[in-house]
C-alpha cells in the first residue's frame, strides 16, 4: 500500500492506505477522529463534512491519494476548547437533538461564515441546504448560524 502524509488539524500524520480509500475512513479508522460521521457514503447528507484548505468538503468521497499539500480540518480541530463562535452559537441555541449531523452542520456553517461574515437568511439557507438533519432542526440551525455570524463580526 502507498504511504501518505496528511496535514490534519495542524499535524502531519502518516498513513498507509489504498489510493482510493476515502478520507472519512482514514480519519475514523486510522486516526480515531470519530467526530466526522458516516451518513450516506455518496456525499449527499453532509455528516462527513470537513474543511479542505478551508472549504467545506464531503470526506466520504475524497480519496486519500489526492490530499497531498492540503490542510484538513475536522470538527476536533475546529477549536481546541470548543469555543469557536459556531460551536458557541450551537450551544446557545441548543441546536442538537440526536446530534448525529451536528459536526457536519458546524463544519459547513464555519466554512460558510469564514467567507460571508454578514449573511442574509436566504444565504444561510442556501449554504446549509446540503446538510440533512434527520431530526429536522433546520430552524434552530439557521438561527445558530445567524448568532454565530454576529459573534464573528
Amino acid at each position: 500500500m502507498p504511504n501518505y502524509t496528511l496535514h490534519i488539524n495542524g499535524t502531519a500524520r502518516k498513513v498507509s492506505a489504498d489510493a482510493d480509500t476515502p478520507l472519512l475512513w482514514i480519519l475514523r479508522d486510522e486516526f480515531n477522529l470519530v467526530g466526522t460521521k458516516f451518513g450516506c457514503g455518496i456525499a449527499q447528507c453532509g455528516a462527513c463534512t470537513v474543511h479542505i484548505d478551508g472549504v467545506a468538503t464531503r470526506s466520504c468521497q475524497m480519496q486519500v491519494s489526492i490530499l497531498d499539500d492540503v490542510k484538513i480540518t475536522t470538527i476536533e480541530g475546529l477549536s481546541t476548547d470548543g469555543k469557536h463562535p459556531v460551536q458557541e452559537a450551537w450551544k446557545e441555541i441548543d441546536v442538537p437533538q440526536c446530534g448525529y449531523c451536528q459536526a457536519g452542520q458546524i463544519m459547513t456553517a464555519s466554512a460558510f461564515l469564514s467567507e460571508n461574515k454578514n449573511p442574509s437568511e436566504e444565504e444561510i439557507r442556501e449554504a446549509m441546504h446540503g446538510n440533512i438533519c434527520r431530526c429536522a432542526s433546520y430552524n434552530r440551525i439557521e438561527k445558530a448560524v445567524k448568532v454565530a455570524a454576529n459573534k464573528m463580526s
